[in-house]
């Protein structure tokens, strides 16, 4: 049991922290295990309903990986995988659309209680995006990358007091067609479109290691000026890329700082925005 006194001392520490961030827009990107573990699920909520409640404009991104490929599994399409990203023909694509901007959109804004607005990324022209390419012409199928952003309608919904909850699909820049794109691309995009405050990005590993796989050896701070070492030195490498990569781009366009931090621990997003101590990674 807390004493009193100690619930009082943890009120206390936050108070200027709350005062940093009251009116300040911060983007959280939602994904992994926290979106699987139905108390991790209900940590996450209760963290955005707080900050909400004291006056900090929490900006909602997330995927839905293992939502989409159950609903593969039960049409009978096969969930296939090219350097990391799922190939999205026209049938995958439909499903991705079906199960972002439904299913896994609308069950996050029930569960914050009447305070979200579900948006897709086609809503008002959110995002709109090319076809993903590489420079060894790998086909993706519709996989994009965001190239043009209208942050209006994101803007409105704070300005009338909600929280956006916002799916990573993105209408076509020069076609008619849907795209799926990277949550972690799409929460960086609209951060630093709405030139917020802080980027989190939750994910499954601690954040950045100087030796990856040993927890120990967790960095906690990182300038932006330091990553192309950290990358040659090998502590950046393989899936941690591409979201540095986010980190860094929010960073240089504007956004204060951006984290990379572990979603498997409950109440991170209060955790690193509220204490002293922080957690994950943090890039500058």
């Amino acid at each position: 049991m807390i004493v009193p006194e100690t619930r009082a001392n943890i009120l206390i520490e936050a108070l200027p922290y709350i005062k940093e961030y009251n009116g300040e827009v911060i983007v959280v990107k939602y994904g992994g295990n926290a979106m699987i573990d139905e108390e991790l699920k209900q940590a996450v909520i209760q963290d955005i309903m707080l900050l909400h409640l004291v006056g900090i404009h929490v900006v909602l991104v997330h995927g839905g990986g293992p939502d989409i490929s159950r609903m593969l599994k039960k049409t009978g399409a096969q969930s296939r995988f090219i350097n990391g990203l799922r190939y999205t023909d026209d049938e995958a694509m439909e499903i991705v659309q079906m199960v972002l901007c439904g299913k896994v959109n609308k069950d996050l804004v029930r569960l914050l209680e009447g305070k979200g607005i579900g948006l897709g990324g086609m809503d008002g022209g959110l995002f709109r995006a090319v076809k993903m390419t590489d420079p060894e012409g790998t086909d993706y199928g519709f996989v994009g990358d965001i190239v043009d952003v209208n942050p209006k309608i994101v803007q409105d919904v704070i300005d009338q007091g909600y929280i956006p909850v916002i799916s990573s699909v993105a209408a076509g820049l020069e076609d008619n067609n849907v795209y799926n794109v990277n949550a972690d691309t799409a929460a960086a995009k609209i951060a630093i479109a709405l030139k917020a405050k802080k980027l989190i990005l939750l994910t499954d590993v601690r954040g950045v290691m100087r030796e990856p796989g040993n927890d120990e050896s967790l960095i906690h701070d990182i300038k932006v000026s330091q990553v192309p070492a950290l990358t040659m030195s090998g502590a950046i490498s393989g899936g941690m890329i591409p979201k540095v990569d986010c980190c860094v781009e929010a960073v240089r366009s504007g956004v204060e700082r951006a984290n990379i931090q572990d979603g498997r621990v409950p109440h991170a997003i209060l955790i690193e925005l509220l204490t002293n101590e922080g957690i994950g990674t943090m890039f500058h």
